[in-house]
Parts: structure tokens; sequence; C-alpha cells
């Protein structure tokens, strides 16, 4: 995907090629996004807009550059102006308990500069690590489910479990995964909350 001669009929408007990249990279662009907007609709919203608006602004493009990597940077800056200019429904009534020092601390990570990495690295590595420690049935289960985006019925198919079982594993999993994402980000724990809801 990421190679000269396909970001050039991307430039020169190749509908084909765009095609090709809406697939490939689709799913995995609204699973990214699902960490951050847990509103199916305005996930899918948020994403298309993201494909549009790289194809406005195709001719932009340079032979080097991977537009993958441009693609999660623009959903990633949507999804945080989304959460931003949402943020009384979002929170809810629970936007008093989001300090002037965690929403400092979140734009601080995120905006650091190139030396540091941005919020979305930090979470999303984070996230991976706490992943990878779960057991081998509770990891299978959030991965289908929060990064596939598949139905609990449609994996408790898969695995030959009932839907209480996937359930139980999803619930015990975001419940690992918030602790040690709390260990590591205290001072986002209203952020690390609505993440894993």
């Amino acid at each position: 995907m990421e190679n000269t001669e396909f970001n050039i009929r991307l430039k020169e408007g190749n509908s084909l090629a765009y095609e090709e990249l809406f697939k490939q990279t689709y799913p995995r662009l609204l699973g990214y996004c699902s960490l951050f907007i847990h509103n199916q609709s305005q996930a899918n919203d948020l994403v298309q807009e993201c494909f549009v608006r790289l194809w406005e602004k195709r001719s932009t493009i340079s032979a080097s550059q991977s537009v993958e990597s441009l693609l999660f940077v623009m959903l990633r800056n949507r999804c945080l102006n989304y959460l931003r200019d949402q943020k009384l429904h979002v929170f809810d009534k629970n936007i008093n308990l989001v300090g002037e020092n965690e929403l400092q601390h979140l734009y601080q990570l995120d905006f650091a500069g190139k030396e540091e990495k941005t919020l979305e690295e930090k979470l999303i590595e984070a996230i991976r690590e706490s992943v990878e420690k779960l057991p081998e049935k509770r990891k299978l289960v959030f991965v289908k489910t929060k990064v596939e985006g598949k139905k609990n019925k449609e994996v408790a198919t898969e695995l030959n479990i009932s839907v209480k079982a996937v359930e139980k594993h999803l619930h015990q999993a975001k419940e690992q995964i918030r602790k040690e994402m709390l260990l590591k980000f205290p001072l986002l724990s209203v952020l690390v909350t609505l993440l894993l809801k």
C-alpha cells in the first residue's frame, strides 16, 4: 500500500486505487476510531469524513508519504476535536470529574512535540500491551469484539461458547485493561473509563 506508484495513482484521482485503499484500511480505521467514539454511527461518519477529505486533497499527496499514516492522523484529530466539541454530551454529568490538571495532561501528551510520542501512540501502545497480557480466550474475545467490531453473538458462534461467556470474558478483559491503564495514566482516569465502555 505504501508505495510510490500507488500514491501517484491516488494523486491522479484513480478511483480503483481509492477503492482499494478504502477496502484495506476502513476496518482498521473504524476499530481505531471506536477506541475514542463509542457511538458506531458517529464513528462511521468520522472515518468516512477522513476518506472524503483525502479525496478532496488528493492532489497534495506526495509520492513518498504513507497514506495510511496520514489517514490515521486525520482520524485521530477528528476524534479529539469531536470529543472536545461534544464534551458536555460525552462526559454528561461527570464532566466535573475531569479536572484542569487532567485536561492539561491530556493536551500535553498529544501536543508535546515531535520528540515525544503522541497521545494516541501512548494510549494504543498501553492498551496493546495490556491486551497481550490477557489470558488467551479473554484476549481473543476482546480483539474480536473491540478491534474487529464483531457482535457478541457472532463471536460466541465463532468460538463455540455462549453469549454470556463472551460477555463475561469481555467484562473481565476490560476490567483488567482498565486497571493497568489507570496505573500508567492516573491523570486520565475519566478518559480511560470512556475508552473502555
